[in-house]
This record gives structure tokens, sequence and C-alpha cells, in this order.
């Protein structure tokens, strides 16, 4: 219905301009209303058809709740360029929304139709815009079918249109008829607890800047009221200037300082003030000369401005005249006989100390060059380069240090987003706005300066949701620097012991165990090699803008030097979720310092609850806290056969939110046992001493073992 009501009002200014587009006289109407509420009315638009140039001008003024807008048929009119012959216009929004109260997709379709009009989309103005996860719409006219496929595979990112959460394409040339379509095998109804709807609209690319809270809400209809602005180019006729300059009763360039333009839209004409005039080219005399004396930006002229008709005129002061366009003052006098040799002599000292200057910097240059080639080539450099052109590596990028200086604004302390033990982590932004973390290790020793070019090459092709994702490194310095992707939210750290007021659920610190757990069993069990991690702590788990956990600095045992022993095992970092506190505390009693050892302590005595977080300790958790107790007991089993593998712990851990997210299955006992799962370890001797059990050993039973 709503498009039938459209194509009739569009059709309907159609005919009124067809109609009106016989010869009548042109140039300004008098006793016209040349405003409605703020927007100027400037001829060849009028209020009223009989106010226009003809009936494809013809605008209305209408009072809605004491402010008065302009129409055209149904669009509102915001804005008017007589210049650059534009006008922007509010449009409608196509949609298509899942509905899960009745568990099927709704839409609605915009069709708009300005063949037989003035207007054209602007295609040097405008752009088709795609918003939603899972969503592919296209546009379809007489002579084009466009649109575009947005998902969110990627991670959207705000002000960003290239596929993830949006995507863009250009509006073609003379584009009037536009209507719209959803690809129906593409929608939201298994995503709709988090992306509920589509959007697909022609609007002013200047207009629009994406933003994530499209996603998860209607908010792109809410910002933009159910319309957004697009930008209309028009033509007085549809006919070149050279015929309608045999029609003079009708021709509408009627200014005498004005000059007819054909249209680059589509055919037609339109009218525009000679150079150096200004004003409306469709009324007499309505092009007036531009003083370009009083503009001194756009006209510049360090002398003398004299205005001319169209035109003015810079000369210099008295006592001066022009070189090259510069006014510079004249020579009275010759120089004298001595002046040239001292001045020859000066010439020539300043070209010998600029020459000398050149060769010591040429020389240091290429000495710095030699010496960033020898650690490009030290740390494996070369067969990194080969293996990535071989591979077509494009995700993985070897970064010259300039790049990351420029990157990181010199290394600048305000960058800095954290100290660690091996180094110091800077924010950058690359030149195509990218943000990076870049990690500046501190020390390495000459094994691992050796093998450090087969470790990135292990280390580039770990691509996993929950953990953050390594760009490239810096190999041309002493000790190489790493390259990471920038997570916005900070550290877990930050979240479990910040000063930040926030109530952390359980099921939120569960979620985050559980992505922390299937990245560390990614990197157990998929990755070729295997990697231990070898540092997992809280300040290690990074978080992203919707606080889903992001692990990082996995290659920190690889790049550390391996008289540092620092496994760390998950459970720590679990507990101190649980708990809110340090995993280590040296002002403790020295049987109270390790978390691991109190926790095992309280599970010993019975006596969990005192220290639990009390924002989690209630009787509704308690028996999901003993849960992730009991998981947590058996990781901290002194044998690795005696452990969970990682993916194991993932796959309880995953349960046990299942179960809490869904209350029903806990009325059921059958359901909650096939949910949680029987244990497959009982630790029944307590703890035992870790006595000269090395870590290198573990570490090496851990990755056969893949635990």
């Amino acid at each position: 219905m709503a498009k039938l009501l459209l194509s009739a009002l569009l059709i309907c200014i159609s005919a009124i301009w067809v109609v009106a587009a016989a010869d009548v006289p042109v140039g300004g109407r008098g006793g016209c209303q040349t405003r409605c509420g703020n927007l100027d009315i400037p001829f060849p638009f009028g209020i009223g058809d009989q106010c226009a140039i003809h009936g494809g001008f013809g605008l209305e003024c209408k009072n809605d709740s004491g402010t008065y807008r302009t129409f055209i048929g149904s669009f509102e009119v915001t804005k008017i360029s007589v210049p650059d012959a534009k006008a922007w216009m509010k449009t409608g929004i196509s949609w298509q929304c899942y509905d899960p109260a009745i568990k099927q997709m709704n839409d609605s379709m915009v069709w708009q139709n300005f063949t037989d009009t003035p207007y054209r989309f602007s295609y040097t103005d405008n752009k088709i815009f795609v918003i939603g996860c899972n969503t592919m719409a296209y546009m379809t006219s007489d002579s084009y079918v466009i649109g575009c496929l947005s998902t969110c595979s990627d991670e959207p990112k705000n002000g960003s249109c290239s596929g993830a959460g949006c995507c863009s394409v250009d509006v073609p040339p003379d584009l009037g008829y536009v209507e719209a379509y959803f690809n129906k095998d593409y929608n939201t109804s298994r995503i709709w607890s988090y992306s509920r709807c589509g959007y697909l609209v022609v609007m002013e690319k200047a207009a629009f800047s994406y933003s994530t809270t499209y996603i998860p809400s209607i908010n792109f209809w809410n910002v933009y009221n159910g319309t957004v602005p697009a930008v209309m180019d028009w033509v007085i006729r549809r006919e070149t200037c050279d015929e309608a300059k045999t029609n003079m009763s009708s021709y509408a360039c009627v200014s005498d300082k004005s000059e007819c333009l054909n249209s680059t839209n589509g055919q037609g004409y339109r009218c525009k003030c000679s150079k150096g005039f200004d004003g409306n080219p469709y009324i007499k005399d309505g092009c007036i000369d531009i003083n370009e004396c009083l503009d001194n930006t756009t006209y510049p002229c360090i002398g003398l401005c004299q205005n001319t008709m169209g035109s003015y005129v810079c000369s210099c002061h008295q006592g001066q005249h022009k070189v090259e366009g510069v006014c510079v003052p004249d020579q009275k006098n010759q120089k004298s006989a001595w002046e040239m040799p001292v001045v020859g002599a000066s010439v020539g000292f300043v070209i010998l100390v600029i020459m000398a200057t050149c060769s010591y910097l040429i020389h240091e240059r290429r000495k710095l060059q030699h010496i960033k080639q020898k650690y490009f080539k030290l740390h494996g450099g070369l067969l990194l380069f080969q293996e990535m052109n071989s591979n077509e590596r494009k995700s993985f990028t070897i970064f010259s240090e300039a790049e990351l200086q420029q990157a990181t604004n010199k290394f600048d302390k305000n960058q800095i987003l954290g100290h660690g033990g091996h180094g110091t982590v800077y924010k950058g932004l690359l030149k195509d706005s990218t943000e990076i973390a870049v990690k500046k290790c501190m020390t390495m020793d000459e094994q691992h300066k050796k093998e450090f070019g087969k470790e990135m090459l292990i280390l580039s092709q770990i691509n996993h949701v929950s953990i953050v994702k390594l760009l490239g490194c810096c190999l041309e310095v002493q000790v190489p620097m790493l390259v990471y992707e920038f997570i916005p939210n900070g550290t877990l750290s930050n979240l479990i012991h910040g000063n930040h007021g926030q109530n952390i659920s359980l099921v939120t610190r569960l979620r985050i165990a559980y992505e922390s757990a299937e990245a560390l069993a990614y990197l157990h069990s998929y990755a070729s090699p295997p990697i231990i991690h070898g540092d997992v702590k809280s300040s290690n788990i990074l978080l992203d803008t919707n606080f889903m956990a992001k692990v990082s600095d996995f290659g920190a045992s690889i790049l550390a030097p391996i008289d540092k022993p620092q496994l760390v095992t998950l459970v720590q970092g679990t507990w101190e979720l649980l708990t809110r506190k340090n995993v280590f505390n040296l002002d403790a009693p020295e049987n109270e310092k390790s978390l691991s050892i109190r926790f095992l302590s309280a599970m010993k005595e019975n006596k969990l609850e005192n220290i639990l977080d009390d924002q989690i300790s209630n009787n509704e958790n308690m028996e999901f806290l003993e849960e992730v107790a009991d998981l947590a007991k058996q990781c901290l089993a002194m044998c690795g056969e005696d452990r969970p593998s990682m993916k194991e712990v993932a796959e309880k851990l995953d349960r046990l939110i299942k179960v809490m997210q869904h209350p029903w299955a806990q009325q059921n006992p059958e359901e909650l046992e096939s949910l949680l799962g029987e244990s497959s370890y009982v630790i029944s001797s307590g703890v035992s001493s870790t006595g000269n059990f090395s870590i290198e050993k573990k570490v090496v039973k851990d990755l056969e073992s893949g635990r």
C-alpha cells in the first residue's frame, strides 16, 4: 500500500512537470513566498507550481505542530543549492527484522521513482549502505542491480563500513528509480538475540558514520527517525544546452552573466553564473560581480588589489616590482666590484659545508642500513619473508622500525599500555588508521634470535576468536618487536581489581574463563606444533568492547629467556575471577602467599565460602561454585595424567554456563546431569608437594599429553 501511494505521488509530480515543461515565461515570480520555516526557497523553486519555473520545482510548505517544513510530493526538502544544482531530501529506510513473538522475518522495502522528474540520485554525494549481520540486500533499477553482503564474521568497528556490520557500494550515474530487495537466504532468524534487524538505504555518505550500536538494537532507525538524508542532482529540463537555446522563451539561463551547463548525471541542462560572478542565474540580472578584494583567502593578493568586472588586478606597491608573482624591492644601486668575489666565496663555502654534511649523513645512513640488514638476517627474516611470499600470507606483515616509530609517536611514554616481565607494550596507529599494540621486548637469548623467524611462522598461523591476533613483527632492531591487534577494554586484571564499581556476575566470570580455556585448548591441541602459553594470568587476558576474552602474550615462553620459569596455570586466573584476590600476596603468611595453596587449603577444610567474592557468594550460586571449585581442584593435580585437558575444562565450563542460563534444567535432575556430565577425574589424596619436579619436565609432559 505504501509503495502504491508513493508511486502515485511521484507519477503526479512527473505529470505536472511534463505538462508545465511547455514554453512558459522564466525568471523570478513576483509576490511569491521565498521562505518556509528555516529554509530559503530560491528560484527556480517556488511554494506552489505558480511560483516555480515549472511543476517539477513546485514545493509545499506544511505546518507540522508549529514547525514549517518543505515537501516535494512525500519527500521533505531540507536544503537547496542553486550554484551546485542539488537538493537534499529525506528518503525512506528499507528493513527486515526477526520477530521472536511469531518466529519469522518481517520486512519493509522502499520503492522510489524519480524517472520523469528533474531529480536524480547524486552519484558523487550518495552511497548505498547495507547495515546488519548476515544481511544481503540490493537496489534494482531499470539498468542496475546493486548491493552487498554485510556480516559479523569479523568484529565491526565504529566508523568503518567495509563488510563487518556494514557494507557500501557506489551509486551509478543517472539513477532515478530504485527498489529495495533483501535476499531471504541471509537473515537474522538465528542471531536475533544480538542482531535482530538489517537495513538498506541510499543516503548522503557525508551524513553517515557507522556505529556498532546499530547491531544489537534498532538504534539506526531511531537515530534517523525512519528517514535518511539523500542528495539529489536536478536539471531544468531533460534536454541539452543546444536544444534549450532553440526556444529562448523557455530558456532558463536569463541572467546576462550566466552560462549553460550540460548535466553529468543523466540528460538535461542547468545554469551557472559565469566566472567572477555569483548569484542566481535563473533571475534577470541575478548574477552579480564578485568583489575579490574583500576575500583575501580565496583570492590572495599581497600587494594592491583592484576589483574589475568579473575579475581583479593585484599590483605591487610603489618601489617594488614582481618576480615570479612575488613583490620584491627595486634595485637602486649596482653592486660594487668587491661585492661579487665576496659573495662568490661565501656561496662556495656554503656549498662545501653542505657537501660535507651530505657525505657524512649518507655514510651514517648506509651504516645504519647495514646494521638493520644484519639484525634482519640474524632474526630469520629471509626465511620468514620467503615463506610469506610462497604461501601468500597477506595477514602477516614485516614492519620496518620507521613504521612503528611513526605509529607510536617514537614510542612516546603517553602511548604505553602496560609493562611486563619481558618488555613494554605501546599503543600505535598505522597510516590506514588501524589501531595496533606494539610489544617492545627487553632481552632475548642468542638461540631464540636464530629461531625467531621460524617461531613467527608458527605464531602467524594462530587464528582463534579468543586469541589476540599477531599482525606482524619488526626484525631490523637488536631485539625483535611484535605487533598485535589492539584490544580496547583493558585487561581482566583491571576488571577484577580495578576500582570501577562494576558488579561482575558469575555467568560473566565463567564465560571469560570458558573463552580463555577454549583459546588455550586451541594452542595445545590444534596449533602445529602445539604451543604451551607459559604465562597465563589475568593481566595477559584482554577484553574487547563486548567484554569477550582474548588471550594475549601467547608467545611469551618462546620470546622470554629460558632461564626464567614462568609456567602459570589457568586455574589461578579462574580462581582469581571468583575470589577477586591477587594470585600472589607477598605480605601474607608463607602458607597463604599463593592463591592456589589458599584455595586447596579452604577445600580441604571445607571452608570454600571464606575465600569467595561477596558479589557471587550466595545460596543461588553455591552449587555452581562448588562445581567450579571441583574442576579447579582437578586442574591442580601434580601429575599431568590426572589433570583434565584444556578442551575438557572448556567443555565443563560451557555446560555450567548453559545450566545457569537455562534454570529449567535445574528442575529436571536427568537433564541437569546430561548438561553437566560426569566428572572424569577424582582427586582423593589432596595436594602433594611439588618436590623436585622441574618446570621444564612439566612443559614437555603437557605438550605430549595435550594438557
